[in-house]
């Protein structure tokens, strides 16, 4: 008898967003943001547990009434604004072993503030992580809006531009001197990470301490999924792409 592979979907929701008051749960073309999350998790196959992680009652409550686990609170001193990924996981992992033994073969990050995601796409990223095992993670990326190649850095010194990229791509700017004044297109494509979907081996967490580790695949999805909220503006824009989806007679995780 096969086995399916313990997969740990984390949600996390932070209470003390400043730019949306409490963004996870803000309404988004009728419903809390953090429900689209949740009803693309369940509707992945690959996810066998499915949790959050939040220092705020109310979404614990919300989250709770959609029969998501919560089980236990973040601590406040690792829901601060500038409170890195790898802390949160770090303790959610910790608590789960240390309280249950608990240790899942990938743990999924499902951040609310990306509504559109994909059920099938969350299952691709669990099943691109688990068929290699010399994978780290899988991390949801797109192409830039901007290319990285028509960026600059300042020097502090002389108050100049200087081209962000010629030591990563010498080969580029050997062939192109000035590749920030070429057309995008014939510049080398580059890849962005998005908060879509991401799929980390626990050991990477807990041993490496990181988010990723070094060794990386690259999860493709369909761009105009690529949302992440963090402003009024982003959260209309996501509300007129589920309500035009809706009345499509769709539902967005599919």
């Amino acid at each position: 008898m096969i086995t399916q592979p313990e997969v740990l979907g984390v949600i996390t929701a932070r209470g003390g967003s400043k730019s949306i008051l409490k963004k996870s749960i803000a309404l988004c073309a009728g419903k809390p943001l953090m429900q689209y999350t949740i009803e693309a998790a369940k509707q992945a196959n690959t996810i066998t547990r499915l949790i959050i992680s939040t220092d705020d009652e109310e979404m614990a409550e919300f989250a709770h009434s959609q029969g998501i686990e919560v089980p236990f609170m973040r601590p406040n001193e690792i829901a601060q604004d500038t409170t890195p990924d790898i802390s949160v996981f770090e303790h959610i992992l910790s608590e789960l072993s240390s309280r249950e033994k608990y240790i899942p073969q990938a743990v999924v990050h499902l951040r609310p503030t990306s509504p559109l995601k994909k059920a099938t796409d969350i299952d691709m990223g669990v099943e691109l992580l688990l068929d290699r095992l010399d994978v780290q993670s899988v991390r949801s990326v797109c192409e830039p809006l901007h290319t990285p190649f028509k960026m600059y850095s300042l020097c502090k010194d002389t108050g100049l531009l200087s081209p962000l990229l010629p030591k990563v791509f010498p080969k580029t700017f050997e062939k192109y001197p000035e590749a920030y004044n070429m057309p995008r297109q014939i510049l080398p494509k580059v890849w962005r990470h998005s908060g879509y979907v991401d799929v980390i081996r626990p050991a990477v967490i807990t041993n490496l301490h990181s988010m990723s580790g070094t060794k990386i695949l690259p999860l493709f999805f369909e761009e105009w999924r690529d949302i992440d909220i963090d402003s009024l503006m982003e959260l209309e824009m996501a509300t007129q792409i589920i309500k035009k989806i809706c009345a499509e007679g769709r539902e967005v995780w599919e």
